[in-house]
Parts: C-alpha cells; sequence; structure tokens
C-alpha cells in the first residue's frame, strides 16, 4: 500500500462520479457522460493525475476503441463505461501503464463490478423517487428537494467515488502480484487479447455505421492513407470531409420528372419517401 496513491485514488474517483450519466454538475450528459465519461478523456485526466499524459492518453484510445460501439437499450446495459474508464485505466497507470493492461481490466471492471453497482443505484433511484412521491402528495418542499435532489447524488457520490479509491489504492499491490507471479505465457496472452478487443470494438461500430458493403472501400482507403501515407488524423479528417461532399453531390437526388397529371400526387408521395424508416 502506498500512500502516493491516496490524492490520485480520490480524485479518480470523483472524476467517475463527475462522468456518470445522472450528475448534473458538468451540463448534464453534456459535459459529464458525454466528455468526462468517455475512455478518451478520462485517460487524458488520469494521465494529467499520474504526471504522464503520453500513457494516460494512450490508455484511454485503447479502453475507447473497445467501448466504442456500446449502446445501452433503455435502462439496460452490458457495460457500466464510466467505471471501465476511471477504474480500468486509473488501476493501469497505477501498476504498469500497458494500454492492453488497461483494457483488460477495464473490460473486468465495467461488466463485472461496475454493473453491481449500477444496479445497486437503480434500485436506491427507486427507494428515493418513492419518498419523494409520498413528499409531493404530502406537500413537504424539504422532502421533495431531499429525495429528489440531494440524497440521489449523496448515494452516486459514494458509490462511484468508494469502490473507485478502493480500487486503484488496494488493487495496485494485487494487480502487482498476479503480474509478477502469473506465467509469461497467461500475460502474453494478456497483451495480444488487449490488441484484439480495440480492433473488434472498431468492427462493432462498423456493423451499425456502414448499410452498404460499397461503404467499406472509403474505410479502407483511410487505413491505407493513415499506414502507408504516413498522413495525421487531421489530414484524412479534412480529406474525407472533402470525398464525403464530392460524394453527396455525385449521388443527390435528382429533380423528379414530369408525370403525367393522373400521377401527380403518386409522385408527390414517393418524392418524399424515405426508404431508410422503413
Amino acid at each position: 500500500m502506498e500512500i502516493q496513491l491516496l490524492l490520485p485514488a480520490i480524485l479518480i474517483g470523483i472524476f467517475c462520479y463527475l462522468g456518470a450519466i445522472e450528475t448534473p454538475w458538468l451540463f448534464g450528459l453534456t459535459g459529464g457522460f458525454y466528455i468526462v465519461g468517455r475512455p478518451l478523456v478520462a485517460g487524458l485526466l488520469v494521465g494529467i493525475v499520474f504526471g504522464d499524459i503520453t500513457a494516460g492518453v494512450l490508455c484511454g484510445l485503447a479502453v475507447q476503441a473497445v467501448f466504442i460501439a456500446n449502446l445501452s437499450t433503455g435502462g439496460a446495459t452490458n457495460s457500466e463505461i464510466t467505471y471501465a474508464s476511471y477504474g480500468g485505466i486509473g488501476l493501469a497507470m497505477a501498476t504498469t501503464q500497458d494500454p492492453a493492461i488497461a483494457v483488460t481490466l477495464a473490460i473486468l471492471i465495467g461488466q463485472t463490478f461496475g454493473l453491481i453497482f449500477h444496479n445497486t443505484r437503480m434500485a436506491l433511484y427507486s427507494f428515493w423517487n418513492a419518498r419523494a412521491q409520498l413528499a409531493a402528495e404530502n406537500n413537504d418542499d424539504r422532502g421533495i428537494v431531499m429525495n429528489h435532489l440531494v440524497l440521489p447524488q449523496v448515494s452516486t457520490f459514494f458509490i462511484r467515488v468508494v469502490p473507485v479509491f478502493l480500487a486503484i489504492f488496494f488493487g495496485k499491490g494485487l494487480v502487482d502480484w498476479l503480474l509478477s507471479n502469473v506465467p509469461q505465457t497467461v500475460t502474453d496472452i494478456i497483451t495480444v487479447l488487449g490488441g484484439v478487443l480495440p480492433a473488434l470494438g472498431i468492427a462493432m461500430l462498423m456493423s451499425i455505421v456502414i448499410k452498404e458493403k460499397i461503404h467499406l472501400v472509403f474505410f479502407f482507403a483511410g487505413f491505407v492513407l493513415m499506414a502507408f501515407a504516413d498522413l495525421n488524423m487531421i489530414a484524412i479528417v479534412f480529406l474525407s470531409a472533402l470525398i464525403a461532399y464530392i460524394v453527396y453531390l455525385a449521388t443527390g437526388r435528382k429533380s423528379t420528372p414530369l408525370v403525367e397529371q393522373g400521377n401527380t400526387s403518386a409522385a408527390k408521395d414517393d418524392a418524399y419517401e424515405d426508404e431508410d424508416l422503413f
């Protein structure tokens, strides 16, 4: 147990709270869940806390690639991304600073402990909601404020800050012990899997975004430009925007030809029909 981990563990736990979907302090979802709660931003913040921004961003990039296609349907989720981001990246930065280890820890924390704490929070919110409704029926202003605003945020703060703090502060010794005692073959397997999982995340995103197989041409063209032409990401973004605009102009809807008077209404209906909605 190292005392120098005390402040970083506390700060990372607070960041995990600020990045939660239910935290209102950073303009709600805009600055919280969709910015601070993202693994790439988490890597930057954790890197600043540990004094190694480069390693933090590399870990965040690897974890972001895995969770890039992470979706939540209604209230159900398959992984708690903020626990995965700050727990996995924070613990990796406290130990090896290896992106592959960060990916492995993020998946472990996000899909096990993260979901447990997420469901616990949902149960607590149901309890506070019932109390707030009872207070509203009794015209109890103080009860409404306490059960709708104060107590849910207090419970969320402890459910997020405390587990992440404990994982980083006490988990470093466990991870160091595992890495020093497990066979080298197991460590190599973890490293390989950690490198494959980001590719899996990108493939999942492609399956959502790419609607036609011909669109894969643009993906492979961008990969070739980055891998072999030594173009950086900014140059590829501008080039992609230019190509997208040219394709848009080339494939835009042509003006509807003149039709017979009897088919005018049908032609109008077809003009506004969007096949993607059906």
